[in-house]
């Protein structure tokens, strides 16, 4: 084997090595919480020494941004596949939007949790700028999608953004009833009562007859 096909090979063995860090960090921040969760324990969760994890993050928050990117980078993803098809394959977009970010509210959950966590402090300003810049990329993309059903007379001639964030609500306060305790007693059905939801959200703005 050559020196480069070495090279290659250990760059490959790193990108897995930081993938199953970053799988097995997500899954403890769920499981425990992220405060309870330490380097330790994601060391022990990979099988690796506490030091390897520093050689690919030199912080928690680092671990954080990196999962919160990942997920917007998987809805920018969503929408290029939703690009990429035809006129039937677009007008999936607002369903497929609602069906993303309410597939696993846990993982939703820990993000707006991280949200408030980074607002004010992160030791990883250059990560904080890039996962705005991906945001703001995908909501430029859902607001010409939007742009183009008021044109057509399909959705209310509001700013794209009543459509948005009206639409971030629903998902939001979908999540916070999925947490609560008092109210789980009630919904027996969880995936039908958020397929209803998501329903609820593709007609939510539609022009009024």
């Amino acid at each position: 084997m050559s020196d480069l096909q070495k090279a290659s090979q250990k760059a490959q063995e790193f990108r897995k090595r930081e993938e199953e860090i970053l799988e097995r960090a997500q899954e403890l921040f769920i499981a425990n919480g992220e405060d309870k969760v330490t380097v330790e324990m994601i060391a022990d969760a990979v099988n690796i020494g506490k030091g390897t994890i520093y050689k690919h993050f030199e912080t928690k928050d680092e671990i954080y941004l990196r999962l919160m990117i990942r997920y917007e980078e998987e809805l920018a993803e969503m929408f290029d596949r939703l690009n990429e098809g035809d006129t039937k394959d677009r007008a999936k977009l607002a369903k497929d939007y609602f069906s993303f970010r309410m597939k696993d509210p846990e993982k939703y959950a820990l993000f707006d949790r991280l949200e408030h966590k980074l607002t004010n402090r992160t030791s990883c300003p250059d990560l904080v700028s890039k996962l705005h810049e991906i945001r703001a990329s995908n909501l430029d993309k859902l607001a010409s999608e939007i742009k183009s059903k008021i044109d057509d007379g399909t959705l209310e001639d509001v700013p794209p953004y009543f459509h948005i964030f009206a639409a971030w609500a629903l998902v939001h306060g979908a999540v916070a009833l999925y947490h609560s305790k008092f109210y789980q007693e009630f919904i027996e059905d969880k995936e039908g009562f958020f397929n209803f939801l998501a329903d609820v959200g593709i007609r939510m703005g539609n022009r009024r007859k």
